[in-house]
């Protein structure tokens, strides 16, 4: 028999997720089999996998150690180093890391490199029923902060705090021409799962809506609403540097949004212009879009974490974005 005893750390979770977490090989058939013949029971009582834990409680599984051994499937190996990743905020509870750009956030193949296997070699957590890993995610080229859990309850409140708005993410980008005012624009998304491409269509007027409530019927794919705000800082002679308010988090959001009103970002080779790109390869050395997301506000967390309510964390500009700003400064 095996005991598991939450702690503050792991609680808050449904029973049959902790469960997948902790037997991550086996079924979700063998879980489910488990508890109806109270294999697997909680506070010594029959349960039914959707029960809310808590700390305190306890899981006991009256199943063979041989048999717990083989459906702990352990981490996959990481046969490379994960390279360094600056820290720009660390306490008890979260991590913000400053991700360079080239850097998967999360694996998309066994072989990759990511955030995440830094993360698993930097915390080294034995809790059996956490596996660290990242609250946000950025473009594999997209430099900037991502947040990420020290331990299993701190990382549901980061991820229900960016669900739910209650922090800030901003960004710092180079864009294609003049953009004279701040704006808030609003659209629909579409991603193309093959070529894991998105498109954007504005928002229709209440006119335009209700003739046809148009996007959801004209398109198979799946329509999400989008809102990006942005303010310019600077402007030089063919480009302006924006911050951005990521409103909504989708994919490739920024990029998408704002080249959809004819100001993509600067060196971003799926949404960009070409011409201009190539011109900023040549004369500044761009070899990648130049979108930075290098602030995070903390606004109304809750529970554990709502002692960061009015703090701000701010990360570096990466030096290649730098050495543009610098020489067009200079022009």
């Amino acid at each position: 028999m095996k005991e598991i005893i939450i702690t503050r750390d792991n609680a808050g979770g449904r029973l049959d997720k902790i469960l997948t977490n902790y037997l991550n090989k086996a079924p979700k058939s063998f879980i489910y089999k488990m508890l109806r013949k109270k294999n697997i029971v909680l506070n010594d009582k029959k349960a039914a996998g959707n029960e809310i834990i808590k700390e305190g409680d306890s899981i006991k599984l009256y199943l063979a150690d041989d048999t717990i051994a083989k459906f702990q499937g352990k981490s996959p190996i990481v046969t490379k180093k994960a390279p360094d990743i600056p820290i720009v905020f660390e306490d008890d509870n979260i991590l913000i890391l400053d991700k360079p750009a080239g850097l998967l956030s999360q694996k998309s193949n066994p072989s990759d490199i990511s955030v995440n296997d830094f993360l698993l070699q930097y915390l080294k957590s034995d809790d059996p029923l956490f596996k660290p890993g990242i609250s946000n995610r950025l473009d594999r080229n997209t430099s900037g902060l991502v947040l990420a859990g020290k331990n299993l309850y701190a990382t549901r409140m980061l991820n229900d705090a960016i669900k739910n708005r209650r922090l800030q993410k901003k960004y710092l980008c180079l864009v294609k021409g003049i953009v004279e005012k701040e704006a808030l624009i609003d659209g629909y998304l579409i991603k193309d799962e093959k070529t894991n491409q998105v498109s954007v269509q504005k928002a229709a007027t209440n006119e335009e809506a209700e003739k046809k409530d148009s996007l959801k019927e004209k398109s198979a794919e799946k329509a999400s609403r989008i809102l990006t705000s942005y303010l310019p800082l600077e402007k030089y002679s063919d480009a302006t540097l924006l911050e951005v308010d990521l409103i909504t988090g989708k994919s490739h959001q920024i990029r998408a949004h704002l080249a959809s009103i004819g100001h993509p970002i600067i060196g971003d080779p799926k949404y960009g212009d070409a011409q201009v790109n190539a011109a900023y390869k040549q004369k500044y050395h761009v070899n990648r879009q130049l979108l930075h997301a290098y602030k995070i506000i903390f606004r109304t967390m809750e529970g554990d974490l709502s002692y960061l309510n009015g703090s701000s964390v701010t990360g570096m500009l990466p030096e290649d974005f730098q050495n543009v700003i610098s020489q067009k400064s200079e022009c």
